[in-house]
């Protein structure tokens, strides 16, 4: 399994409290997973796509100079039974696998899954999930939750690719399954509303989230889109982690 890194052949895994959606403030195991289908442009994680030879966007870019990725150091392969071993030793039993985006590589993650609970039902398993690819196999049947986040138009990614409605529809059906949804300006409100509604999501199973990657951010942005939340009847979620920790690895 291919996985992000904290440091040169060291996988990100680690032990902290969720930030976001549904779970949060839950002690939870986070795994890291490398390589992504959606490259957003405001995107947290970039080292785990926004590799050297690539063509991609970010906003972090200098004009004329792509900031990009060594691929070799940022990425680390782990066996299914080496990392099994690894969150078995693990005191927390909520897993929650992230990315990048986990489904990429999810043949191997129901085996993993499959081997965890057959270690210790009381595993969880979260899957957090770009929302545009079907869960299949020991996948589809053995994660616990999705948290599912969609991405809008400022994401940069055209919604071909971004949006798949047999996919969203099958999240929508699935009680497993809840929606995060990245917002950037009142501007983005009208699309959050068309998705919702096109996909047969529930609003109450939808949690929209500020845009942003430090805490003046994400305050900038938090009182009118928990207003919006409130006339619409969706959940509100702040970035926990960013105000404990800051926009770091690892936590």
């Amino acid at each position: 399994m291919r996985l992000a890194v904290t440091e040169p052949g060291v996988p990100e895994i680690f032990h902290s409290l969720q930030g976001e959606g549904i779970s949060a403030g839950k002690p939870s195991v986070f795994v890291r997973f490398s390589q992504c289908n959606l490259h957003c442009v405001w995107c947290d994680t970039a080292y785990t796509w926004n590799f050297q030879g690539t063509e991609f966007i970010h906003r972090d870019d200098a004009p004329g100079a792509p900031r990009k990725f060594d691929r070799a150091a940022e990425t680390v392969d782990v066996s299914v039974e080496t990392l099994a071993a690894r969150l078995i030793e693990q005191s927390c039993r909520r897993i929650i696998f992230t990315g990048g985006e986990p489904l990429l590589q999810q043949r191997d993650l129901g085996v993993l899954i499959q081997q965890l609970k057959a270690t210790d039902p009381d595993f969880y398993i979260e899957i957090e999930t770009n929302g545009s690819i079907k869960p299949a196999g020991l996948a589809a049947e053995l994660i616990d939750q999705f948290n599912v986040s969609p991405k809008l138009a400022h994401s940069g990614n055209a919604a071909a690719i971004r949006l798949k409605p047999d996919v969203l529809a099958f999240y929508a059906a699935d009680p497993r399954a809840n929606f995060k949804i990245v917002v950037a300006e009142p501007s983005d409100l009208e699309e959050v509303h068309e998705l919702v509604s096109s996909s047969g999501m529930p609003p109450a199973r939808v949690w929209l989230m500020p845009e942003g990657r430090t805490p003046q951010e994400l305050r900038s942005r938090e009182r009118w889109l928990a207003e919006a939340c409130l006339r619409a009847g969706y959940n509100f979620t702040d970035r926990l982690h960013i105000h404990l920790y800051g926009d770091t690895r690892g936590t």
